[in-house]
């Protein structure tokens, strides 16, 4: 199965499925703040200014996971975005903005963009975690069909119906599916990576972005991203 059509089934499907309200004791992708002391952040009009910068080095340092990339390891630009699964304007973001910035960018060698966890309740963290048991090629185009789809599994009356769903037509068990959600270490390591955006980074609120160490907070268009990213190359 190519990554596209994964991508293409797997949205296809859960949207079928229309799921009704979110669960008692978790945060849906519309109300993840009121569970969470980390707010996500809104979208403002004007191009958003850095708010400061933070040691690359220390940055780019190994994580307690491996590093999910696409793009050149040397591109002149390098973007991190810390991300939640259940935030609406990461959502946003990768379903409006990335796949052009993806193309114009990265796709010609000028950036390379790393994705990193910073779940803001419990259903992110199981829907990120399950995008890091599926095989490696897989990551990006099922983070990508999950961001698509939030609206639906983010909020279903069942999460974890919903999200069992999704890993079956990306190829998990009912077995694997559980091993993936029952996996102390990974959960440790997702929870780590949050935690250090956090203490060392300064992390808050996401989408947060840093583009060569600059950091940026909140949802941008193509051409705001655009913009910093000339600007840095």
């Amino acid at each position: 199965m190519s990554l596209s059509s994964l991508s293409i089934r797997l949205v296809a499907a859960v949207a079928i499925a229309g799921f009704g309200a979110a669960f008692a004791g978790s945060a849906s992708a519309g109300d993840a703040a009121k569970v969470d002391p980390i707010q996500t952040s809104a979208t403002d009009a004007e191009a958003p200014k850095t708010e400061g910068t933070v040691d690359v080095a220390k940055l780019m340092a190994p994580g307690p996971l491996p590093e999910m990339s696409i793009g050149k390891d040397d591109a002149k630009v390098t973007i991190v975005e810390y991300m939640s699964m259940t935030c609406p304007h990461c959502a946003r973001f990768e379903n409006t903005v990335f796949e052009p910035i993806k193309q114009k960018y990265v796709d010609t060698g000028k950036v390379r963009f790393i994705l990193r966890e910073f779940p803001l309740d419990s259903r992110a963290t199981a829907a990120i975690m399950l995008a890091r048991c599926a095989p490696k090629e897989q990551y990006f185009p099922m983070v990508s069909a999950l961001f698509r789809a939030q609206g639906t599994w983010a909020v279903a009356e069942d999460g974890r119906a919903a999200l069992l769903q999704m890993a079956k037509l990306a190829g998990f068990t009912q077995e694997s599916f559980e091993a993936c959600l029952t996996n102390q270490k990974l959960l440790d390591d997702v929870v780590a990576t949050r935690e250090k955006a956090a203490k060392d980074f300064g992390v808050d609120s996401t989408p947060t972005f840093f583009i060569n160490g600059s950091k940026y907070t909140g949802e941008m268009t193509v051409e705001q991203m655009s913009a910093i990213i000339d600007a840095a190359s």
